[in-house]
C-alpha cells in the first residue's frame, strides 16, 4: 500500500471515530490547536515575508517526518508541540495554518498557528517585519472553526473542539526579548511603562485572547510560562557571561510575568463554566535542565550546537555557514534561542506526566482524558 492510499485510511477511520462519538481508541488526542512563538512554529513563518525563518540547514536536521529537511522548525529535531502531540495519539502533526496543504479533514487532527517572532502584543517582533501576533493566531483559528463546522455540522464541530481538543499556548517571551527589552523600538514605551505596569498590560491582553478562545468553544488548555530567557546562549553571549551565570534582568522580568500568569489561569479556571486551563512551569523546568545538565546526559547547557559568534556561539542564528555540534543529543540549545529536540523531549516528558511543581492542576494526558 503506498503512503497516500495509507493515509487516506487513516484519515477516514478518523472521520469516523468523530461522527460516531468516540474518541478515535486509547483515549487518541482528537487534535492539537498550537499558538505561540518560534518554539513552537511548525513552519508558518515560511509563508510569511520576513527576516525571522528557519527554513534553511542545518534546520530540521534530525526531523524524521522530513527526512532531515528544514520545515520551518526553530530546532533540529521536533518541538514540544509535536512531542506532545504523537505521545497523546494525535494522528497527525499539526499542520501550520498558512501552509495551503492545510485544508480539508487535515484540520481535524489540529493546526498550528504558532510564528516566529509572534508575542501577545501586536507591536511585538516588529525588528522581524512580519511574524504572526497571537491577536492574529486567534482570528486564524476563527476560519478554522467555521471550516470545522462545515465538515462535521454544528453539533458534531462543537463536540469535537470542546472534548476533543487541547489548545496549546507557548507565547511570551518576544514580548520581553523584541519587545520591553529592545531599547531601538520600545524605548518610549520602558519610559512609560515600568516593568510591572508592561506586565500587567501583557496579562490583560492574554486574559482577553483566553477568553476569546473559550467563546469559540476552546475548553482543554495548556498555558506555558515565559522560560529563563536571560540563559539563553545569546544572552550569555553578548553579557560575557560565565558558563553558570544568566543575566537577571530578563529572568527577573520573566519572575513577574510568570507570578501573575499563575493567577489568571486559576481565575480563568474559576470563571470560565466547563474551561480547563493546565499551567505548564517552563521557566523551572528549563532552569532544572540548564542547572543540572549533565544529570540529563547533556554536556553543556551554555553553548549553542548551531551558531557563531562568541563563547557560546550566541550571535548569529543557524544557518548555513554556521558551526555545528556533533553530539546534538548533549546540547541544551539547538541554537542561540531555542532548545534542542532532545531537551524539548524531557519537557514534553514533564507535561504529559510529571511533576505538579512543572504541571498542574493536572498533566496532559489527564487533560485529554477528561470527559466534559
Amino acid at each position: 500500500m503506498d503512503s497516500k492510499a495509507s493515509a487516506l485510511l487513516v484519515l477516514i477511520a478518523f472521520m469516523l471515530a468523530v461522527a460516531d462519538g468516540s474518541d478515535g481508541g486509547g483515549g487518541a488526542l482528537g487534535a492539537s490547536y498550537i499558538f505561540g512563538d518560534s518554539l513552537v512554529d511548525a513552519g508558518n513563518n515560511n509563508f510569511l515575508p520576513t527576516l525571522s525563518k528557519a527554513d534553511i540547514k542545518p534546520n530540521g536536521i534530525d526531523f524524521k517526518a522530513s527526512g532531515g529537511k528544514p520545515t520551518g522548525r526553530y530546532t533540529n529535531g521536533r518541538t514540544i508541540g509535536d512531542i506532545v502531540g504523537e505521545e497523546l495519539g494525535q494522528g497527525h502533526y499539526a499542520m501550520p495554518f498558512l501552509d495551503p496543504n492545510t485544508t480539508g479533514e487535515v484540520i481535524l487532527y489540529g493546526v498550528n498557528y504558532a510564528s516566529g517572532g509572534g508575542g501577545i502584543m501586536n507591536a511585538t517582533g516588529r525588528i522581524f517585519v512580519n511574524r504572526l501576533s497571537m491577536d492574529i493566531q486567534i482570528d486564524y483559528f476563527n476560519i478554522t472553526r467555521q471550516q470545522i463546522d462545515k465538515l462535521l455540522g454544528a453539533s458534531k464541530a462543537r463536540e469535537h473542539i470542546m472534548k476533543k481538543s487541547i489548545f496549546s499556548i507557548t507565547i511570551g517571551s518576544n514580548d520581553f526579548l523584541n519587545n520591553y527589552l529592545l531599547p531601538v523600538l520600545s524605548m518610549g514605551a520602558r519610559v512609560s511603562q515600568s516593568p510591572d505596569a508592561f506586565v500587567d498590560d501583557l496579562i490583560s491582553h492574554l486574559r482577553s485572547q483566553l477568553t476569546r478562545l473559550y467563546q469559540l468553544d476552546a475548553r482543554k488548555f495548556i498555558i506555558g510560562n515565559v522560560g529563563p530567557i536571560g540563559c539563553i546562549p545569546y544572552q550569555r553571549t553578548i553579557n560575557q557571561l560565565n558558563e553558570n551565570e544568566c543575566v537577571a534582568l530578563p529572568n527577573e522580568l520573566a519572575l513577574r510575568y510568570n507570578s501573575k500568569l499563575k493567577n489568571l489561569v486559576a481565575q480563568l479556571n474559576d470563571n470560565l463554566p466547563g474551561a480547563n486551563f493546565v499551567h505548564a512551569n517552563v521557566y523551572d523546568l528549563v532552569m532544572e535542565l540548564i542547572t543540572n545538565y549533565d544529570k540529563y546526559g547533556f554536556t553543556t547547557a551554555s553553548k549553542a550546537c548551531c551558531g557563531n559568534g562568541g563563547q557560546y556561539a550566541g550571535i548569529i542564528p543557524c544557518g548555513p555557514t554556521s558551526s555545528l555540534c556533533n553530539d546534538r543529543e548533549k546540547h541544551v540549545f539547538w541554537d542561540p534561542y531555542h532548545p534542542s529536540e532532545a531537551a524539548n523531549v524531557l519537557i514534553a516528558k514533564q507535561l504529559l506526566q510529571g511533576d505538579p511543581k512543572y504541571v498542574s492542576p493536572m498533566t496532559l494526558r489527564e487533560l485529554r482524558d477528561l470527559n466534559l
